[in-house]
């Protein structure tokens, strides 16, 4: 191994940005810029040093991965640049600084070559950590006081706080868990706890309830067996893995039953029950896997008798596929029907979901149609380049339908399309199909492990992908940049050339001192790009914490925020807000008009101007403001309420305004209005 390491010396590098990934899972999953900023700062860091410590000629990295690099490192240039074009320009910075993470991941991930012995433990390191996270998510939902905080409305929301995406963290490491536990080339006692972890991984994933990964799971399965060599190994492991997961199923359904019934004693009864059962059935499984990969180590068969467990394994396969999918389409009563129903239902909305039954179940409905309808109709009106990185929000207020104010499309082809056009999308597609034909080539090595690890890397980044198609998982830094970094791996295992002999005289210290020095520059204009809105963010939320006793010092952080970010106009809207809460008219007129400079369909900032009018008595600012606020946001009621207290000639009484803004509960005319 040391030897492997002195071979591939950026092992070290990625090891460390794993470590940065794992991190993030307790912190909302990584998806606060409070969380994933100061880890993309980390992984500026770690590129920097890899291209310092582990210099490497451009014309031995494969034209694929070079296509690639080039393609999406113009996608984040065209990111960057839509700045110039958003609305809210801020929103747009924050976008384009986490797909300006997700470069550098890939690049780290994919520019140097890895052994198929390094990229294992790289890649093992990451699935076996995401395992004992999980595990340590079941152990609390198992043991702590009140498992009620961890869930809502019965479904698992801890570590991430959203609970598809906590679905998808631990559904990513589930492909190359399975992958390396099939591998005869992984240790025996490695192949059990692999296989362990996917039993745990699955079942902690079920108790999130997410029918995207429902829907994710079968295609992902097909491109499985369809793409990764080995298949027959692969579904040999998958049979105790499925059986033992499976197992617990119903305990685990019931979990969110009891969490929904609000029965204590039954919610303590379940909760231990599936802890139980979990790690049970996953130390039988490990227990299994092992004992066979041992026998395979220390008995192998004689080439004719592989040759008919092979035969018969295969037989015993496609007889129990054809079987299976009759016998589903006779449950389900053929292949159009249930189609039919599930489009229906995703149509419809959440009132055309069963009124019975597990969530899982009960139909599709939800207020997708509506967020893709609007993202569609958003790409129509600017097809070429887009609205601007996470541009979302604003237009989704004035032509959504639905109670629901997304900040994004919850598609990732639809948030390419919408927010960076036909440019954007065709960098990103060229960017994708590049590292996917590099990882092909790996995929087909003579190599099982090499073949393992690509397999198991690409599995995890096309889950990402397939379930990203239903939810906004590009958004979340904790899913989006592991998913970079599987892409970027299965590339740094494809063969490469050899170094060609050296022509004419090596490369000048000089040309060689500009070429660090101009990768340095670079890295750290990054480092400031993302820098700022981090830290702008973190003056804000500390703000937040001391204004009620410390006014003059929270104004200040505020100050500074919005230097830090000069695009944002939270910083602006949040000193806006303490203002008002102090009375202080003119200091809040000062903030939202700062803010509106940042975001010029800025709803909440608009609302406020038209309110603070009112009461400063200028009737026609506040007829206008107002009038613009509802145009903004014409399903708002509070808008709406507020324009037609200024029209009848009454004051806004600006407290209760806010606090109908938190409550919804509360009418706030003041002087003549109704």
């Amino acid at each position: 191994m040391v030897r492997s390491l002195r071979a591939a010396p950026v092992v070290v590098p990625t090891l460390l940005a794993v470590g940065i990934f794992l991190a993030w899972v307790p912190i909302d999953g990584g998806q606060p810029i409070t969380g994933w900023g100061p880890g993309a700062l980390g992984v500026l860091a770690l590129l920097g040093l890899a291209l310092a410590a582990a210099p490497l000629r451009w014309a031995q990295v494969p034209v694929a991965v070079r296509v690639a690099l080039a393609a999406f490192a113009a996608f984040t240039a065209w990111s960057l640049l839509s700045i110039a074009w958003a609305d809210d320009r801020g929103a747009a910075l924050e976008g384009a600084d986490r797909t300006l993470l997700y470069l550098a991941v890939m690049v780290l991930f994919a520019l140097w070559p890895q052994r198929p012995s390094t990229a294992a433990v790289v890649l093992g390191t990451w699935t076996l950590g995401m395992g004992v996270l999980a595990t340590i998510t079941l152990v609390r939902v198992g043991t702590v006081a009140d498992p009620v905080r961890l869930f809502l409305d019965g479904r698992l929301v801890d570590p991430a706080g959203y609970a598809n995406a906590a679905a998808a963290l631990w559904l990513m490491p589930l492909w190359p868990a399975v992958t390396l536990a099939a591998s005869p080339r992984v240790p025996w006692a490695l192949r059990g706890l692999l296989a362990a972890a996917a039993v745990v991984l699955i079942d902690v994933a079920l108790l999130s309830q997410s029918r995207g990964s429902v829907l994710a799971m079968p295609i992902c399965a097909v491109l499985f067996v369809a793409l990764v060599p080995g298949r027959l190994r692969h579904l040999a492991v998958l049979v105790p893995i499925a059986l033992a997961a499976g197992a617990v199923v119903p305990t685990g359904l019931d979990v969110g039953t009891a969490v929904n019934a609000g029965d204590a004693s039954r919610i303590h009864d379940a909760v231990h029950a599936v802890l139980r059962g979990v790690l049970i059935a996953a130390v039988l499984c490990g227990a299994v896997v092992a004992a066979v990969a041992a026998w395979e180590v220390r008995r192998p068969l004689a080439p004719g008798a592989a040759r008919t467990v092979r035969r018969a394994w295969a037989v015993a396969v496609v007889t129990g596929l054809i079987v299976g999918g009759a016998a589903g389409l006779v449950v389900v009563g053929g292949p159009v029907h249930p189609l039919k129903d599930a489009w229906h239902s995703f149509k419809g909305g959440y009132e055309d979901n069963k009124a019975s039954g597990n969530r899982l179940v009960a139909g599709l409905g939800s207020n997708r149609y509506d967020f893709y309808r609007v993202a569609i109709d958003v790409f129509a009106d600017h097809p070429i380049a887009g609205v601007g990185a996470d541009n979302f929000f604003q237009d989704y207020l004035v032509r959504g339908t639905s109670p629901e104010t997304p900040s994004y499309p919850h598609d990732l082809a639809l948030r390419t399309l919408q927010q960076t056009g036909i440019v954007g999308a065709l960098l990103l597609l060229a960017a994708f199909g590049a590292a996917l034909a590099a990882a092909a080539r790996a995929l087909r090595l003579a190599d099982p492990l090499a073949a393992a690890v690509a397999g198991g890397a690409v599995m995890g980044f096309a889950y990402w992908v397939v379930h990203g198609m239903t939810d906004w998982f590009w958004e979340w830094a904790g899913l989006g940049a592991p998913a970079f970094a599987l892409l970027g791996l299965a590339c740094a295992t494809a063969p490469r050339r050899a170094a060609p002999p050296a022509a004419g005289r090596a490369p000048s210290r000089r040309r060689a001192l500009l070429g660090g020095g101009a990768a340095a520059l670079v890295l750290v204009a990054c480092g400031v790009v993302i820098a700022g809105p981090w830290l702008a963010e973190r003056d804000v939320e500390r703000a937040g914490a001391i204004f009620g006793t410390r006014p003059l010092e929270a104004y200040a952080r505020l100050d500074r925020a919005g230097d830090l970010d000069p695009f944002g106009d939270r910083p602006a809207l949040v000193k806006g807000s303490i203002a008002l809460r102090y009375g202080d008219l003119a200091r809040a007129r000062a903030a939202f008009e700062d803010a509106l400079s940042r975001n010029r369909r800025g709803e909440y900032a608009t609302l406020e101007l038209g309110a603070i009018a009112s009461v400063q008595g200028r009737a026609a600012d506040a007829r206008r403001l107002l009038a613009r606020a509802v145009a903004l946001a014409p399903r708002d009621a509070t808008a709406k309420e507020a324009l037609a207290v200024v029209r009848a000639g009454g004051t806004v009484d600006i407290p209760a305004l806010n606090r109908r803004i938190l409550t919804e509960g509360q009418r706030f005319a003041g002087g003549g209005g109704t």
